[in-house]
């Protein structure tokens, strides 16, 4: 791609420094259904930051980890999404990628110059567009998401454990209370209507 590192930021559940590291270093995260292999690389990320990036993240699909809807990205949706960016060599990022799309890690990925906005789409799975949304220290700013905009694919609500692990991660990256990370979650496509700020607020941790 050119550098040796990026920054990936993570919006949904790999918010939790917890999770994240199932990809990395493989395992299962609590609540999960699903062992993962790790990267080729388990090294922790080099870096970490609070993130806040343009766009909407949404509640969709269906999720084969946590069941429930999965935590979505529309660059192209008015709002501000709050994540987490992580410092990862490239290899870590395709690797991630796979495992994020339930294959093999192992191939490197080829994403050209991906100009800041940019998007390249790799396959038709649901992280399978990776989007440039900035740069950080002469370094891109990389997630993934669908190909698809947010008003294309059905809206489902997420899981009780899904919902933890992206609270526990807004906890960590933006020091914000269970409080307020159940306010904005309820408030997210998909979650709104089905799920409230009270109910998020007392979630128990998933057992595992």
């Amino acid at each position: 791609m050119c550098p040796d590192l990026v920054w990936y930021v993570a919006y949904g559940s790999n918010m939790h420094a917890a999770r994240l590291d199932c990809y990395l270093r493989g395992g299962r995260p609590p609540g999960g259904v699903r062992d993962y292999p790790g990267c080729r690389d388990p090294a922790a990320p080099r870096a970490t930051r609070p993130m806040v990036i343009s766009g909407r993240m949404y509640f969709a699909l269906e999720s084969k980890v946590w069941t429930g809807g999965l935590a979505l990205y529309d660059p192209l949706d008015p709002g501000r999404t709050p994540g987490r960016a992580y410092l990862l060599t490239v290899g870590q990022f395709a690797d991630l990628a796979a495992q994020e799309m339930h294959r093999a890690p192992g191939l490197d990925l080829d994403l050209g110059d991906l100009a800041a906005g940019a998007r390249v789409t790799l396959g038709p799975g649901r992280y399978e567009t990776v989007v440039r949304v900035g740069t950080a220290d002469g370094l891109p700013i990389l997630t993934l998401t669908t190909p698809s905009r947010s008003a294309d694919v059905p809206w489902n609500a997420p899981s009780a454990a899904y919902l933890h692990h992206l609270s526990a991660g807004l906890g960590e990256a933006h020091g914000w209370s269970r409080r307020r990370a159940a306010r904005y979650l309820a408030g997210c496509p998909g979650a709104a209507g089905t799920w409230t700020e009270d109910t998020i607020a007392v979630l128990p941790s998933p057992p595992g």
